[in-house]
């Protein structure tokens, strides 16, 4: 039984990049296209973000200037969202993808009544392009597209099964919490997303699920309520 009826899916890049840590592993994206395929059968309405890091991480660099350093990582989000979306339709899909600014003929200028449109035709709609705003990250992104499309749930895919006392990475005790308010996560500095995006969420009361994307059926789990990733309440 799915707990939801419409979803936002937040995909990290790295997540999607596999291994490589840059670029794309194709196997990863048919996995998670085929996991959302059921989903969409199984008449939830889901609408997908991608992080750009798998191509650039603009604060890394210091020498270009930070509104242009953005926006590189717009497009590397756009790249993404038209590389995944034509996976998705590999597996037999439909797909629109949505920017706030305009690309030519490869997108589609996001807007909330269109994109209702094509949850409607039961369409899968990608959300690239963050905010469109430097200064803003695709955290901020994900929250605000969240909240203007009404959304159940902000479905965070990561390369990490959920939120942390401390970075597991680092450190092999770290606790991981099953559920945690935003409130909480942002006394404790865990940086579930970032500042301007966890206020955001606060004060639309949008909550999140954190897993790992890399685990089986990780997205299908995450819906059917079934996930061992970490509740985020608003």
């Amino acid at each position: 039984m799915n707990r939801y009826k419409r979803v936002l899916l937040k995909l990290s890049g790295e997540a999607l990049a596999g291994d490589k840590k840059t670029g794309f592993d194709e196997a990863t994206c048919i996995r998670v296209a085929n996991q959302v395929k059921q989903l969409v059968q199984e008449g939830v309405e889901v609408g997908v973000v991608i992080g750009g890091g798998n191509f650039w991480r603009g604060r890394t660099s210091e020498t270009i200037d930070r509104t242009k350093a953005d926006q590189i990582g717009m497009l590397a989000t756009v790249m993404n969202c038209i590389y995944v979306s034509e996976i998705f339709r590999f597996v037999g899909m439909k797909t629109q993808v949505l920017t706030p600014f305009e690309c030519g003929s490869m997108t589609k200028l996001f807007s909330k009544d269109r994109a209702n449109k094509y949850f409607e035709k039961g369409m899968v709609v990608f959300l690239a392009g963050g905010t469109g705003h430097p200064y803003f990250s695709t955290d901020t992104g994900v929250v605000l597209r969240a909240v203007e499309l009404e959304a159940d749930v902000i479905l965070m895919a990561k390369a990490v099964d959920g939120v942390y006392d401390s970075d597991p990475k680092k450190n092999p005790h770290a606790k991981k919490y099953s559920e945690i308010s935003l409130k909480e996560a942002l006394d404790k500095q865990l940086a579930v997303v970032d500042l301007s995006a966890t206020v955001l969420a606060m004060e639309n009361k949008m909550p999140m699920l954190v897993f790992a994307l890399e685990k089986e059926e990780s997205i299908m789990k995450a819906v059917h309520g079934e996930s061992d990733g970490t509740i985020v309440t608003a």
